[in-house]
């Protein structure tokens, strides 16, 4: 299972060596953990997650073929995570001046039609 995946995703990477995996997996489970070079990580996930799902895709069918559940997991770069950019983007928006403060209003002159 293992061998798969690190042959596909190292001929998909711009930067192979930085390509790990790890295996885990008790009785009839195999957990891989993929770990990419962050400048790769968006060839991997693919457009709208298509790669990273077809590559799930095609364990799930050598997992089935040798009787096993498999589970493939992308790990996030290092020094990030979802919580601190989430929190980052949080501040960025606070910090942003209000656009919804009442506008000044200008006196309305009426039209007066003859």
């Amino acid at each position: 299972m293992k061998d798969l995946l690190e042959y596909i995703v190292k001929n998909l990477v711009s930067n192979p060596e930085a390509v790990m995996i790890e295996q885990t997996g008790g009785e009839g489970e195999v957990n891989l953990l993929l770990t990419v070079d962050p400048a790769d990580m968006g060839l991997i996930i693919g457009k709208s997650g298509q790669t990273i799902h077809a590559l799930r895709r095609l364990l799930t069918v050598r997992a089935i073929a040798e009787q096993v559940r498999v589970n493939l997991q992308l790990s996030e770069p290092e020094g990030e995570s979802r919580v601190e950019s989430q929190e980052s983007s949080e501040e960025e928006v606070a910090e942003e001046p209000k656009a919804e403060e009442e506008p000044e209003e200008k006196p309305q002159e009426e039209k007066s039609t003859k």
